[in-house]
């Protein structure tokens, strides 16, 4: 099975031995749960960011007064 080397400084490795400890895990546990962490939130965002693509139009055509956050004046604030 492919295993993986990673240096820290001193400082980091405290901090990573402290969060694993938090979360009840063995250091080598943590940081595997931890990749396949982020691989699951990066597919989950891209996932996301599909279906609200293709529901963009729709959502559009239902409330034509909603203005998209990137369109909107400085100061302006959904209600």
């Amino acid at each position: 099975m492919p295993s993986l080397n990673v240096t820290f400084t001193e400082d980091e490795m405290e901090g990573v031995r402290a969060a694993a400890a938090a979360e009840g895990k063995s250091l080598k546990q943590y940081m595997h749960d931890l990749g396949v962490r982020e691989m699951q939130r990066k597919r989950f965002v891209v996932g996301a960011a599909s279906w609200a693509d293709r529901l963009r139009a729709e959502f559009d055509e239902a409330f034509p007064d909603e203005i998209p956050p990137s369109q909107r004046g400085g100061g302006v604030s959904a209600a």
